[in-house]
């Protein structure tokens, strides 16, 4: 029901929401029931569709197929204007966000009245060297198909190596981290695995080698000692292998190093930890604290009353004066649902002039699968394991399921997969090439001022022009740039967005490098960092550029 003193005031209020996790998603559709036609809400996501993460374990393991994890956000809020976009910075006291929008990428403002961060975290695997480079991940949906297509192609190898030692390195499979991602994914990729090799008869079972390493003594730090050990003593009967109060110090394309000296010959890392601030967020300058933005325990950004943030990206206080992290909102789906209703009560008390009230949640508990039918519960001071405990898991996560036709699409993937065997097939999406040629005709605009820069430009034929404002007179300056020549540098700087426009003049051919392309030849061959290294002086970049000049503002 609309508050009276909101509809008294009859002007509508922008809300814009980024990001379309559970946070995101459940926070605009709250604020959409409650301030009706007194508010204009709009969310911006990077995709279309709402991930449910908790399923990402089992599309790894091929027990859901990768539709049934995601949702079109259109299709749950169809209330709320919904944009597809990049979000690229935001301006708190002109009260705009710029984002990157359509296949051109072009900058576009966004005016709000309140605004709602929801982007989560990103992980940086940066401070373990080679990590970043051979781990993969369980964070998008395009992580969870990675891992099931790696997983079988490890086994097709297998199948038919003669070399006894590429064979080991091929059926090792590494997760680090024993948290619920770690362990969820742990055991439903075992599952995948046991169930395929009956596919490849010369992999033999005591073949395969399954390991968690985990920094701490004990896996599920998050629930009791007691449903810990017993999932410990379950994986273990399972043939997992844990490597308890081990950390990585390092990592190739095929062995993993630990803490402890110890070299593991595998072709498989998966990293469920590193958890950090999105590179939008550090950009966003405002106060944060552990990687996570302070707010009120009205979730109201601290010295912004129109500033809220929540879900991940957010340090939410339980009570008021919080000694540790447990006094902290922990970043759960559970959670970041309950949060988006008091947020959205508290913007709606906001807007009507009346005072927002603290966050204040009681978890129901928390759930683990441990694949095989496994699993362990805490739920209302109780705790289940075992069988039970994997059907509590299920039919939770079925009913948190936004959409009766995805509950349902999900129940019929499990009940076949529960009858039937489980699919080898090794679906692969062909991603971008990170170096590539690109081909343009005389007239074609290769981009434009503001637009977002994707990339570094050679022309290898033909020739482009360059214009752009003088910074002394304003005047426009024109360059022509043909054969051997480059454009595009800002984008190593750290730049987002491109401060020229450039159009082809002839027919012509560029070779385009992604950053991280860049930094790599940079940092392999001398002669390259040589040429380029008085051009970065001048801007105040030294090599080797490091994450820190990620987010720095070009000149």
């Amino acid at each position: 029901m609309l508050p009276a003193a909101i509809r008294r005031i009859g002007v509508t209020t922008r809300i814009v929401v980024l990001g379309g996790g559970f946070g995101g998603m459940y926070a605009a559709r709250a604020l959409k029931r409650r301030l009706g036609a007194a508010a204009h809400v709009e969310l911006v996501n990077a995709e279309n569709y709402f991930v449910f993460q908790p399923l990402l374990p089992e599309v790894g393991a091929g027990s859901i197929t990768p539709a049934h994890a995601v949702s079109p956000l259109r299709f749950l809020l169809r209330d709320v204007a919904v944009r597809k976009a990049v979000v690229d910075h935001v301006d708190f006291d002109r009260k705009t966000v710029t984002v990157f929008q359509g296949i051109q990428r072009r900058p576009t403002e966004i005016g709000y009245d309140h605004l709602v961060i929801a982007l989560g975290q990103s992980a940086d695997l940066s401070r373990i060297p080679g990590l970043e480079e051979h781990a993969l991940k369980m964070r998008t949906l395009e992580d969870a198909r990675r891992l099931r297509a790696h997983v079988i192609e490890q086994l097709e190898h297998a199948q038919i190596t003669r070399r006894p030692e590429v064979k080991r390195g091929a059926l090792t499979f590494c997760v680090v981290g024993g948290g619920f991602s770690g362990i969820e994914t742990v055991g439903e990729m075992k599952d995948l695995i046991d169930r395929s090799l009956k596919f490849y008869p010369g992999i033999d079972p005591s073949e395969v080698r399954v390991i968690v390493v985990e920094f701490a003594d004990r896996i599920l730090g998050e629930m009791s000692q007691g449903l810990g050990d017993y999932a410990a003593r379950t994986l273990r009967e399972r043939g997992i292998e844990l490597m308890l109060r081990t950390g990585v110090a390092g990592a190739t394309g095929t062995q993993l190093v630990t803490s402890t000296g110890e070299v593991i010959d595998t072709r498989t890392i998966v990293a469920t930890i590193g958890n950090a601030p999105s590179p939008v967020v550090r950009r966003m300058a405002l106060p944060s604290d552990r990687g996570r933005i302070v707010v009120e325990r009205t979730m109201a950004v601290k010295g912004r009353p129109d500033v809220w943030a929540l879900g991940d990206c957010a340090l939410i206080a339980m009570k008021d004066a919080p000694e540790g992290p447990r006094d902290y909102a922990p970043p759960t789906a559970q959670f970041a649902v309950r949060e988006a209703k008091v947020l959205a009560a508290n913007i709606a008390a906001t807007v009507a002039g009346e005072p927002a009230r603290p966050f204040d949640y009681k978890s129901r508990g928390a759930l683990a699968s441990l694949g095989a039918r496994r699993g362990v519960a805490q739920v209302f001071g109780l705790e289940f394991k075992g069988f039970f405990a994997w059907l509590l898991w299920r039919f939770y996560y079925l009913a948190f399921l936004p959409g009766i036709s995805t509950r349902i699409l999900v129940a019929m993937n499990w009940f076949m997969d529960g009858i039937s065997p489980r699919s080898v097939v090794q679906l692969r999406a062909a991603p971008q090439p990170s170096i590539r040629y690109v081909h343009f005709r005389a007239g074609d605009e290769i981009y434009e001022v503001g637009n977002r820069a994707d990339g570094f430009y050679t022309v290898v034929t033909g020739a482009v022009e360059m214009t752009r404002p003088d910074p002394d007179t304003g005047e426009m300056v024109t360059r022509i740039i043909g054969p051997g020549g480059h454009f595009g540098e800002r984008l190593i700087l750290g730049a987002t967005r491109r401060k020229t426009s450039v159009r082809a003049v002839e027919d012509t051919k560029v070779l385009v490098l992604n950053r991280e392309e860049f930094l790599r030849l940079a940092d392999s061959f001398q002669a390259f960092r040589d040429y380029f290294a008085p051009y970065m002086a001048r801007h105040g970049v030294t090599w080797p550029i490091t994450a820190d000049n990620d987010d720095r503002p070009a000149p």
